[in-house]
């Protein structure tokens, strides 16, 4: 261990060097250490590379990004206090995703924010990060982003989204767009499920109503749960989260109307729950539970006259288009 503690400071103290091609070799080498010995990880951070590291993110170099960012990764794996508690940390890593010198630093940076937000504690201090929000979701909206980069920003926008109050935030800087847009448009399996993973928490807060009619996001979820799409098991069921969710914590205009949308799904959901995960099949469970009646009070309105023109405001939610 000693031995793997004083490479570590010979390592950190070359970054410093004047020469650049002395700094790059110590950087490719601690990047080498910190992803092959899980042990060298702590050691790098005591021996202080963190906020060097921190500051080689504004390098315009794309090698010195690259491993600047992989290694700090690394080390976020098993010593993720350290990081946080390195002065202007967070502000280089949203530097890294809004500027990247190539697509592997944004992936890195966004991998290095998802592996902090598994600390609970730490998802209220990244949420109040606005800039970083919206680097991620500039990276999911963009078509020219490199699909490992959508995907690891969906994963840090998902555990963005575990902490309540930070879901009104990114909902009000544009995230439901763009999260529908690739639920819609992209046909990659791994990225719809992630983004319906994202979508199924967001759900979780009453802003979610407006932002969701405004791209007939209920209608979609309804679509996915359709025997007929062939969504996958994991897709399916974060949407019935997501509609489970939106029941739960939407206004009551809007619960209502996401029961009687569900409705026409009942069969989808019923699915899942036979079907599902243990987690899936009671949350399932519970919408089915949710829905319970609508059938009856759907028969109720169909014999009253003049039911499709009746103004009622639920259906105003099917209006618009992503």
């Amino acid at each position: 261990m000693e031995v793997k503690r004083r490479t570590a400071k010979a390592l950190v103290g070359k970054l410093s060097s004047v020469s650049e091609q002395t700094r790059t070799e110590s950087l490719c080498e601690l990047r080498l250490m910190s992803k092959n010995d899980p042990e060298s990880r702590s050691l790098i951070a005591e021996a202080g590379a963190i906020p060097y590291l921190s500051e080689i993110l504004y390098s315009p170099s794309a090698i010195a990004q690259e491993n600047a960012t992989a290694t700090l990764l690394n080390i976020s794996i098993s010593s993720r206090e350290p990081l946080m508690s390195t002065r202007g940390l967070l502000d280089a890593l949203s530097h890294a995703l809004r500027n990247p010198a190539s697509p592997f630093t944004a992936q890195s940076a966004a991998a290095t924010i998802f592996s902090l937000l598994t600390v609970d504690s730490y998802r209220p201090i990244i949420g109040s990060k606005r800039d970083i929000l919206y680097a991620l979701i500039d990276i999911i909206r963009n078509p020219n982003s490199h699909p490992r980069s959508i995907k690891d920003a969906l994963k840090a926008l998902f555990g963005i989204s575990l902490y309540p109050l930070n879901r009104a935030t990114v909902i009000e800087l544009g995230v439901v767009p763009a999260l529908f847009s690739l639920v819609v448009k992209d046909g990659r399996l791994g990225v719809v499920e992630d983004a319906t993973a994202v979508i199924a928490q967001i759900a979780g807060c009453e802003e979610a109503g407006d932002a969701f009619r405004k791209v007939s996001g209920v209608g979609v979820l309804v679509d996915l749960l359709d025997l007929s799409t062939g969504s996958s098991a994991r897709t399916k069921e974060n949407a019935v989260s997501g509609l489970l969710n939106m029941v739960q914590c939407g206004k009551e205009d809007v619960g209502e109307y996401v029961k009687e949308m569900a409705y026409i799904v009942v069969n989808g959901i019923s699915d899942v729950a036979k079907n599902g995960s243990s987690k899936g099949k009671n949350k399932a469970t519970e919408l089915l539970k949710l829905i319970d009646g609508v059938s009856g009070m759907n028969d109720m309105q169909e014999m009253q006259p003049g039911n499709e023109d009746s103004g009622n405001g639920r259906w105003s939610w099917s209006n618009s288009s992503v």
